[in-house]
C-alpha cells in the first residue's frame, strides 16, 4: 500500500513538473518579436480550409467546453461524490483565471491585439478533461478521456492556426499549462479532502 501511494505521488509530482518545464521552457524558443518559431512552422496556417478551420475548433470554444464541464460536475453529483463534482467545477476555472491573469502577462506574447501564450481556450479544454480523468476511478474512462482530448489538440491546432486565434505553441504550452495546475489543484484537493475526513 505504501509501495502505492509514493508510485501515485511520484507519478503526480514528475507530471506537473513536466508540465510546468514544458511550460516555462516553450517562451525560450518564441523570437524578440513573438513571431512563430521552427516549431510553429511544422504546422503552417494554410494547412486546413478556413471553413474547415471553425469546425474543428469547436471543442475548444467556450459554450463546448463549458456545457462538458456542468456535464462531468453532473455526473459526480449524481454519484453524490460531492466534494469532486465541486473539484471538478472548481479546478478548470482556477486553471483559466491563473493563466488569463499571470501566465499570459507573464510571458506577454502579442498575436494581433490579444494576448496568445498559453492559449485559454486550450487551457480550459484540457484543464476540463484533466480534472475529470483525475477524479473519476475507472482506468478505462480514463483512457477515453486522454484520448479524446489528444484528438481534439491535434484538430484544433492546425484550425488555431488558419483562424489565427494562435500559433502551434500557444496551444502546446496551453496543454502543458492546463495539465500541470489541473493535476496539482487535485492533488491539493485530494489531501484537504482527506484532511477534512481524518
Amino acid at each position: 500500500m505504501i509501495d502505492r501511494v509514493g508510485s501515485t505521488c511520484a507519478g503526480r509530482v514528475a507530471a506537473i513538473g513536466a508540465g510546468a518545464a514544458l511550460t516555462a521552457s516553450l517562451p525560450l524558443t518564441f523570437p524578440a518579436d513573438g513571431g512563430p518559431t521552427e516549431l510553429d512552422s511544422v504546422v503552417p496556417d494554410n494547412t486546413v480550409s478556413a471553413g474547415l478551420a471553425q469546425v474543428l475548433v469547436t471543442p475548444s470554444n467556450a459554450p463546448v467546453v463549458v456545457a462538458l464541464l456542468l456535464a462531468a460536475c453532473a455526473f459526480f453529483a449524481l454519484h453524490r461524490q460531492w466534494w469532486r463534482a465541486v473539484t471538478m467545477l472548481v479546478v478548470p476555472e482556477v486553471a483559466l483565471v491563473v493563466n488569463t491573469w499571470l501566465l499570459k502577462p507573464l510571458w506577454d506574447r502579442q498575436l494581433d491585439d490579444h494576448l496568445a501564450y498559453p492559449s485559454g481556450h486550450t487551457v480550459h479544454m484540457v484543464a476540463v478533461a484533466t480534472t475529470f480523468a483525475c477524479l473519476v476511478t475507472d482506468l478505462r474512462t480514463r483512457i477515453a478521456v486522454a484520448t479524446l482530448t489528444v484528438l481534439a489538440l491535434i484538430a484544433i491546432t492546425p484550425a488555431m492556426a488558419e483562424l489565427g486565434y494562435h500559433r502551434p505553441t500557444d496551444v502546446l504550452g496551453g496543454a502543458a499549462a492546463a495539465a500541470s495546475m489541473a493535476i496539482g489543484l487535485c492533488w491539493i484537493s485530494d489531501a484537504l479532502h482527506a484532511r477534512r475526513a481524518a
